[in-house]
């Protein structure tokens, strides 16, 4: 029988409703938090994206500003703004949007923000206080998933969860999270040029790809009944072209959908961040 979806979208939408609630009761108490985001250049998927995101803000009744600059923008003023934000008591979280276009050094500009407005998570310290399990904004993507999988009742303690790609905001936090007390995963970590990938997601239960690569799980390397999450995409002739290929859905017990899911959960997490910032539990 065909794979459960992953449902990201509608479970995005429950978390929001739970939050304007929240911000609702926020501003009943005098506390009214504010995101501040930094986009850089005028790629069209990256300002979609940063529109939805600022959508999601005012569907929850959050304060937010997207402040755009051109990709000639020099570093020194992209960190004179970062300074700014920083001593701005009105603003509760910051986002840098990453990538950047070069020769702009993303990790200058991401360790010149204030640890305590990390609404996105990228950090040294918070993912180091990650590490420790102790209170922080959680990595976007990383949290999203893993609340995917929760929701869904997908099996974790025990399991063989493999991790493609080991990037420092979805694949190093997510096996952090996966292993830590309460949830128990035994999670690999590899990547799209490490060999025999089929072998590996074929042993595994869960399979996250983070890769973005085209395709790159198809139904083939899949063992059946696994729980199979795309977080990775790409784009293919204008087209958003997910890490697993459409064939997974006739072998998986759990996949994400071909399109969202996860991004939808990622956004929803940034305004989670934002909101356990506001309250001192970040």
């Amino acid at each position: 029988m065909p794979a459960i979806l992953l449902d990201g979208e509608s479970l995005a939408a429950r978390l929001r409703t739970a939050m304007a609630d929240e911000v609702t009761e926020l501003a009943a108490q005098g506390l009214h938090p504010r995101l501040v985001t930094l986009t850089v250049g005028d790629d069209p998927a990256t300002l979609a994206y940063m529109g939805r995101k600022h959508a999601d803000c005012a569907a929850i009744g959050l304060q937010s500003l997207d402040l755009r600059f051109p990709r000639e923008v020099g570093e020194q003023q992209l960190l004179g703004e970062i300074q700014r934000l920083n001593d701005d008591p009105a603003v509760t979280a910051i986002s840098l949007q990453i990538p950047l276009p070069p020769p702009l050094d993303a990790a200058r500009l991401v360790l010149a923000t204030n640890p305590a407005k990390d609404a996105d998570a990228k950090h040294p310290l918070t993912l180091g206080r990650l590490a420790w399990r102790l209170p922080a904004p959680r990595p976007c993507s990383a949290a999203g998933v893993l609340a995917l999988l929760r929701h869904h009742q997908v099996p974790l303690a025990g399991k063989r969860v493999l991790l493609v790609g080991r990037g420092f905001f979805t694949g190093q936090p997510l096996m952090t999270m996966l292993t830590a007390p309460g949830i128990d995963a035994v999670v690999t970590v590899t990547h799209r040029h490490g060999p025999d990938l089929g072998s590996l997601t074929r042993e595994s239960d869960v399979v996250i790809s983070a890769a973005g690569q085209p395709d790159l799980i198809p139904a083939a390397m899949v063992r059946p009944g696994a729980a199979v999450v795309g977080v990775g995409i790409s784009y293919v002739g204008g087209a958003m072209v997910s890490d697993i290929a459409d064939d997974v859905i006739g072998v998986a017990g759990f996949v994400t959908p071909r399109h969202g899911s996860v991004g939808a959960l990622t956004r929803t997490m940034l305004l989670r961040n934002v909101l356990d910032i506001s309250r001192g539990r970040a």
